[in-house]
């Protein structure tokens, strides 16, 4: 049984010929698992919401380059530059998420080392950074929780487990850890427009037998102030070297209200997400994603005056960040050192 087949939660499954990938746009009410027989399919499945999460992006990717050695090597003797081309377009499907990048440059060095039987190395990576992932998110998961001891109540924004990664979770697989060592009370927020606490952290925990109770994103101040809330725990979907995070839309505005109230502020997250090559987060480019996630049909139209500004993350700078949380280890107040450069 390899690691990935352990977990309760798997947003991807490799078959041997195809990936099956959980439509986490139809969670909770129903569980569908689409295949994804070439690259093709998934960077379809990325662009569509289909798989998200910045670690499940990355290894959906690194099985779609699989799926695209396997369809080519036996069609043509041009097969490098069709897995190339493919490549390509999978880097195109999701500009923010670095995981994405950092796996597909894994398969390209993986690709070049390749002369016979391409398939067996290729697949192996894939594996590899499947695995690897679950590993790290255990990791983590602990370490996160050494900060947790003492708390009583958590808020999660979007979704961070099983869902989110290869298995396990970066910010819920903490959440996971410190709940099986104590009591604990958290809290989810919904995460417009896609819903993402309501419909997939809600589910997700439910399933690890985990309460949690659910809130609107505008009840979070309120919560705050009661304090019922000790730590925001949170993922990330890039990390700038000095430690400005990039993550769903809304994280910057939990940041600010836990500096208001008191309550400390944990990221948590992969290596594979440091972006080593960005400074600070104004360097970031943000993805924006159309109106229409946002707006009614009935103002859709070319004459319409209601308009929609639908940006998909948001940067929290790394003074308003308590720690941030890696497989390699941890970064307390990475605001007054080097952000996470000590972790390089």
């Amino acid at each position: 049984m390899t690691k990935q087949q352990k977990e309760t939660v798997q947003a991807l499954q490799w078959t041997g010929d195809a990936l099956k990938v959980l439509d986490q746009r139809r969670l909770p009410e129903h569980i569908v698992y689409d295949n994804c027989n070439d690259a093709h399919d998934v960077a379809n499945a990325i662009i569509s919401m289909l798989v998200r999460g910045a670690p499940a992006i990355g290894i959906a990717a690194a099985y779609g380059v699989v799926l695209s050695v396997r369809k080519h090597y036996a069609q043509s003797n041009h097969w490098r530059q069709k897995v190339v081309a493919d490549i390509d377009m999978l880097a195109k499907s999701r500009p923010t998420a670095v995981n994405l990048f950092w796996a597909l440059d894994q398969m390209k060095v993986t690709l070049s080392q390749q002369t016979i039987n391409p398939l067996v190395g290729i697949l192996a990576c894939a594996v590899k950074i499947h695995e690897d992932d679950i590993a790290a998110n255990h990791k983590m998961g602990e370490l996160g929780a050494d900060l947790l001891t003492s708390a009583k109540g958590v808020l999660t924004h979007c979704n961070t487990g099983a869902l989110a990664t290869g298995g396990y979770g970066t910010a819920l697989g903490v959440i996971r850890s410190a709940y099986r060592r104590q009591a604990l009370d958290v809290y989810a927020g919904e995460t417009r427009p896609w819903l993402q606490g309501a419909r997939l952290t809600a589910w997700e925990l439910s399933q690890e037998k985990i309460p949690v109770t659910l809130i609107a994103d505008s009840a979070a101040a309120w919560l705050m102030k009661t304090g019922a809330i000790d730590w925001v725990v949170v993922g990330a979907d890039r990390i700038t070297a000095n430690g400005d995070v990039a993550n769903k839309i809304g994280t910057y505005a939990l940041a600010v209200l836990a500096k208001q109230h008191d309550v400390k502020f944990m990221v948590v997250a992969p290596m594979t997400t440091v972006d080593w090559g960005i400074n600070k987060g104004n360097q970031i480019k943000i993805e924006e994603r159309h109106q229409k996630e946002l707006l009614p049909d009935c103002y859709l139209e070319e004459d319409s005056l209601v308009s929609a500004w639908n940006p998909v993350f948001d940067v929290t700078p790394v003074e308003l960040i308590t720690a941030i949380v890696t497989e390699r280890g941890v970064v307390l107040n990475p605001a007054a050192g080097q952000g996470v450069r000590g972790l390089k």
